[in-house]
């Protein structure tokens, strides 16, 4: 059976690549969809919890930088 962190992390990284092949090849949604933001900010949260629980700082600082920016962009195009 695979572990459940692993999962989570499969998840996350799942959820960021739909986000970038659907902004990449489908006019569907884009950076400035908020369908877009949330996969990003979903993503990038599950992977951020995924690199604490390998302790990888790299990747930890990585997905939360990318968990911040997604978040931000979201609250930018909400207003």
């Amino acid at each position: 059976m695979a572990d459940v962190n692993l999962i989570i992390g499969l998840l996350g990284m799942l959820l960021i690549l739909i986000a970038f092949l659907l902004d990449e090849f489908s006019k569907k949604i884009n950076s400035k969809s908020w369908q877009f933001n949330v996969l990003n900010i979903v993503g990038a949260g599950l992977l951020s919890y995924y690199a604490f629980t390998l302790n990888s700082l790299p990747f930890m600082i990585l997905n939360g930088v990318w968990f911040i920016a997604a978040v931000l962009k979201l609250f930018y195009i909400s207003k």
